[in-house]
């Protein structure tokens, strides 16, 4: 790893549209590892992953891609980083399925499901990957229309989405969730959100049981603080500029070192794993 990469830190910067967008982020998060070396491992599968326009999305769908697999992506409306994300699924020669709305909408996850199974014929690999956070200091700040709408984006889509992707996906298939390091640790000030990933990794380990009879693998991956455009989007500039930090690595995490792990899960060399948590974290131990 270069000098670099081990004492980063980022520019002070903040983007008032939420979740944030990649062409606004400086600098960009980084979604591919150039050492990276493919091996097939998921040849003439179809995967569907939310929040797949930027950020860690991006970087699961590029090595996806380049594994072999063909990409449906779900994005909520930020249209020229879903575009981008699709080039560059498709120079790896895989097909690649843009469709963009709320993941909050049960409607709306039945019908991306519908549209990714007749483009491709097939889904064998669900990454529930969308989320949203907001800032508050106080409890009492948090509203109960945006508790709702926290939980809605974050473990309601995530319930919509495996529910309708069932009625496709076969033995071998796989479902894998992004929790994150705050379900274990807490967090002062993203009380919603945090709630949403315990609430994840809690909805991972009982769909793995009830899905282990019929060949389905369920498992999950908890990022520590990785560099999105969700970052920038949520956080004030002072706190931007201090990012990652406060890890044992001193340093945050870039989407292409978490990617590997959705790989991981996705292929057959997890064929043991189920209900599982990896954590791809700058070294906090969270016993999880």
């Amino acid at each position: 790893m270069s000098e670099q990469k081990k004492k980063q830190t980022f520019p002070p910067q903040h983007q008032d549209r939420h979740p944030g967008h990649r062409t606004e982020t400086t600098p960009r998060p980084e979604t591919e590892k150039e050492d990276y070396r493919p091996a097939d491992k998921l040849s003439g599968r179809a995967a569907l992953i939310t929040g797949g326009d930027s950020g860690i999305g991006r970087a699961v769908a590029v090595l996806f891609a380049r594994e072999g697999a063909d990409v449906s992506l779900v994005y909520l409306n930020e249209h020229e980083d879903a575009r981008s994300t699709l080039s560059e699924v498709e120079k790896y020669g895989r097909l690649c399925l843009l469709t963009a709305g709320d993941v909050g909408d049960e409607d709306f996850c039945r019908e991306a499901i519908r549209k990714t199974v007749e483009r491709f014929g097939r889904i064998d690999i669900l990454v529930n990957n969308a989320s949203e956070q907001h800032i508050h200091r106080d409890l009492q700040d948090i509203s109960a229309d945006e508790w709702l709408r926290t939980f809605k984006s974050n473990i309601f889509g995530m319930f919509y989405m495996a529910k309708h992707a069932l009625a496709y996906l076969k033995s071998g298939g796989t479902i894998i969730n992004t929790a994150s390091v705050v379900a274990y640790t807490g967090h002062p000030t993203l009380i919603d959100y945090a709630s949403t990933k315990g609430a994840i990794v809690s909805f991972t380990r009982s769909l793995a049981i009830n899905l282990a009879e019929k060949g389905i693998r369920v498992n999950a991956v908890a990022p520590g603080p990785i560099w999105t455009p969700l970052v920038p989007s949520s956080f004030s500039e002072e706190h931007v500029a201090s990012f990652g930090l406060n890890t044992p690595m001193g340093r945050a995490g870039q989407p292409s070192e978490v990617a590997p792990c959705y790989v991981f899960l996705a292929s057959e060399d997890a064929s043991y794993m189920t209900g599982q948590v990896l954590h791809p974290n700058g070294g906090r131990i969270v016993n999880g």
